[in-house]
């Protein structure tokens, strides 16, 4: 998995650019932390221990569909 990277999250109006990093959150070691180039939005999110991938933290309100949206770029 990749450390810090450039991502694209698709908001209500246009796309939200912004960088992820590999952090430790919450007892998550491999968690992933979203933040927006113009700091509007933030999203940290880790898999489970069923491996699903969740929101731990983040701004609100967010669209449900950006821990999807992230997790495939992560991967």
């Amino acid at each position: 998995m990749k450390q810090q990277f450039e991502a694209i999250l698709t908001g209500s109006d246009s796309a939200v650019d912004g960088i992820v990093k590999q952090i430790t959150f919450d007892g998550y070691p491999n968690a992933y932390e979203f933040e927006s180039i113009d700091n509007s939005l933030h999203l940290i999110i880790a898999k489970d221990e069923d491996g699903k991938w969740v929101r731990l933290a983040g701004t609100e309100p967010y669209l449900s569909s950006w821990v999807d949206e992230l997790s495939q770029q992560i991967v």
